[in-house]
């Protein structure tokens, strides 16, 4: 893999660059649509390229560990073949379901033993199979195994964490650099930053993870419950201290207003489940700002889901043929409300690559926080 930092915003810390991989280049800022168990929920890989240009998504080891199971993976040529997908993709390790499974498994400094949440049957994780599995699934960008903390969570708790994650990433690197990759392409390890959100907690695991000199870097632990200006506080500070000529990726994360706040902090690399979950629930984000298309005030709303979308699909149906479409329960409606909003956040981040460029991001990044704040 390889980032080139291509701009700097004069006013704030945003940067465009790209990120070379095997299956592709990277145009960064980047949003990732998540696709869990290898599919993006609702859409189809063609509309994922022609109308929302994806250019990379998100698988999760623990959800393709159990299901389809790594035998079909390898036998299919890694998950790339298995789903039909070309372009890169990066694998979440399993820590945040470590995190979300908290009464289904127990941790401990071996790893963590859980609960399938499929059948219940009893698995262990650990650093080194984790950099296995992720081996069989494929995926260009794999993530270094570390626990998730809750928010609020005692600082106490979050050390401790915290020197765990570090200990673990250390068996990940071992384990990563003694292996070899089962297919003809290059994969890339990124540790993650973790402290929950305590900024000494948080300068330690900065610096920790900085002195790998790692290809990339993610930060963990954000987006759980914290506020907003908590995370931006705990974006800022790791920011400074990870390095500058490697991609920076905020696990997680979040509203539009989020990913604004933290291109201009310095982050380049973002994925959250919310474009497509608010979508299943009838939640739009618009360049106007945000709908609940189930409110009756669009029943004879005429007028396209979103003029200015790049998906026909929003600018050829209306705001009441999809709402009759949410009221009737034809699930129709979820797949065209989920093409809008995937839509909407990588126009977002392709725009403010755009500003950057041109060197009007922050005034852009200012009016454009406003905007997709407003409830209409």
């Amino acid at each position: 893999m390889k980032f080139d930092l291509q701009h700097k915003d004069k006013l704030s810390n945003a940067r465009a660059g790209t990120i070379t991989t095997d299956h592709g280049v990277i145009e960064t800022p980047i949003f990732m649509p998540v696709g869990t168990i290898g599919s993006v929920k609702a859409v189809h890989f063609r509309e994922l390229e022609e109308e929302i240009h994806a250019q990379i998504i998100l698988g999760n080891t623990y959800h393709l560990y159990l299901r389809p199971g790594l035998d079909i993976i390898q036998k299919a040529g890694g998950l790339h073949r298995f789903i039909g997908w070309d372009k890169p993709m990066l694998t979440d390790s399993g820590g945040y379901q470590v995190y979300s499974l908290s009464g289904t498994r127990k941790i401990k400094e071996e790893g963590v033993k859980f609960q399938s949440h499929i059948d219940g049957s009893r698995h262990l994780f650990t650093p080194e199979n984790v950099m296995d599995t992720q081996r069989v699934i494929g995926a260009d960008i794999i993530m270094a195994f570390d626990e998730c903390t809750p928010y609020p969570c005692e600082k106490n708790y979050a050390k401790a964490s915290m020197n765990m994650t570090h200990r673990w990433l250390d068996r990940c690197i071992r384990r990563f650099d003694e292996t070899e990759g089962i297919y003809d392409y290059q994969q890339t390890l990124f540790p993650i930053v973790q402290g929950s959100t305590y900024p000494d907690l948080r300068k330690e695991s900065a610096e920790y993870i900085a002195k790998k000199e790692m290809p990339g870097n993610a930060i963990g632990g954000l987006s759980v419950g914290e506020p907003a200006e908590e995370m931006y506080a705990m974006s800022e500070l790791v920011c400074a201290i990870l390095p500058s000529d490697k991609p920076r990726y905020l696990m997680g994360v979040g509203t539009p207003a989020n990913i604004l706040e933290n291109i201009a902090i310095g982050i380049d690399m973002f994925d959250c489940v919310m474009p497509t979950r608010n979508a299943r629930n009838g939640m739009l984000f618009t360049k106007q700002g945000f709908i609940n298309i189930k409110n009756k005030k669009w029943a004879s709303d005429f007028s396209p889901i979103d003029a200015e979308s790049e998906a026909s699909t929003s600018r050829y149906h209306s705001k009441a043929y999809l709402r009759h479409l949410f009221v009737s329960g034809e699930r129709l409606g979820g797949q065209i409300a989920s093409i809008q909003n995937l839509s909407f956040y990588l126009w977002l981040v392709g725009e403010a690559r755009k500003q950057i460029i041109a060197g009007t991001f922050s005034s852009w990044k200012e009016k454009m926080v406003r905007q997709v704040s407003t409830r209409l």
